[in-house]
């Protein structure tokens, strides 16, 4: 919640505008085209975002499946326009159909919701039963997923750069941690508490992933997107949260920027202020937290950033050092002067942000 007590949600996509813009300029229509179409959706989206917001967004009565901790999920076709949610085709309780495509984003909202209410208690993710809702199949070769605010979108990628956007559990799992992070700290989305913003939705996205698959932080491959590019790109996914900068190098796509450390940061007006590029420093921080406390990062580490979210202290134009002293103070609170808070003072000060 705002410090003005209201909830002011965004338009988050997990592909970078700088990813788009790049293959926008590229003269092989085939790759230019769908992003040029992407750019144009995102921003159609993000103007009707701001409009929703002005406003008011109808309120949504959680049904009676969604109570007690059990999920409510519906799935849509958009079949290929924008106009959502489109047809729906799967619902909760349903069996799997024909469409690879709705199995996965049904099964990406229920790891997610699994996660926070099995990990953290939380009942979806307003914490009240939220009915978790995604449309699929939207637009031409839509190279994105983004959640709007009321519900999750997902496009069917190109084939030449992007794939399906369902393919990765952990970009299902980002997105809904933006409606998360809507419902409790609500940082602003420009700036470090934008990047904040981004990289707590990387942060649990990869928990999502690594709790689903039962790894621990020394098994985890900690890429965000990873299965998402297509096989002739240079690359592994669209972001690293254990080597940031190094997740693609490829002549259509560029050279991933993102910073490892406050050395590498990147001052921009684009992008909110680079809140995908300087997302890589506090999520290399957590990497660096949950890689030296060991076991399942969704734990201590995981808890501790959770604690930080949803504890009230956090201001919705956070700064990185913020939220720093923040997880010091929640170590310190929840596991006492321990491996867990060396393990945050560290990690802070190896990526350049100042804790107590």
């Amino acid at each position: 919640m705002t410090s003005n007590g209201g909830f002011a949600p965004v338009f988050c996509t997990i592909v970078p505008p700088h990813v788009l813009d790049k293959l926008a300029q590229h003269e092989d229509p085939a790759l230019s085209g769908p992003a040029r179409r992407s750019l144009e959706h995102d921003a159609y989206q993000r103007t009707r975002r701001r409009l929703t917001t002005v406003i008011g967004a109808p309120a949504v009565t959680p049904p009676a499946q969604a109570v007690n901790g059990k999920p409510h999920r519906t799935i849509y076709d958009a079949g290929h326009t924008q106009d959502l949610p489109g047809r729906k085709v799967r619902e909760e309780g349903s069996e799997p159909g024909a469409d690879a495509t709705v199995n996965r984003a049904y099964a990406g909202l229920g790891a997610t919701f699994e996660l926070y209410q099995k990990v953290y208690g939380r009942d979806s993710i307003d914490g009240q039963g939220l009915p978790l809702n995604a449309s699929v199949h939207f637009g031409v070769d839509y190279d994105n997923a983004f959640w709007n605010g009321e519900q999750m979108v997902f496009g069917d990628g190109d084939n030449e750069i992007f794939l399906d956007f369902t393919i990765p559990v952990d970009v299902i799992g980002h997105e809904l941690t933006h409606g998360v992070t809507q419902h409790t700290a609500n940082l602003a989305y420009f700036g470090q508490s934008g990047a904040l913003n981004e990289s707590i939705s990387d942060v649990f996205g990869s928990l999502i992933k690594q709790y689903a698959l039962g790894q621990t932080a020394e098994q985890a491959d900690w890429l965000i997107g990873a299965g998402l590019l297509a096989p002739r790109v240079h690359g592994t996914a669209l972001r690293s949260m254990k080597a940031p900068g190094t997740a693609y190098d490829d002549p259509r796509l560029g050279k991933d920027p993102q910073p490892a450390t406050m050395d590498g940061y990147v001052h921009t007006g684009r992008d909110n202020g680079g809140v995908h590029i300087n997302s890589g420093i506090p999520n290399h921080a957590f990497y660096l937290v949950a890689k030296a406390i060991g076991g399942h990062s969704w734990e201590r580490a995981g808890q501790i950033w959770y604690d930080v979210l949803t504890g009230g202290k956090l201001p919705t134009y956070a700064s990185f050092a913020d939220f720093a002293k923040l997880t010091v103070r929640a170590a310190r609170k929840r596991y006492g002067a321990g491996d867990e808070l060396e393990a945050v003072q560290k990690a802070w000060e190896q990526v350049g942000v100042r804790t107590p």
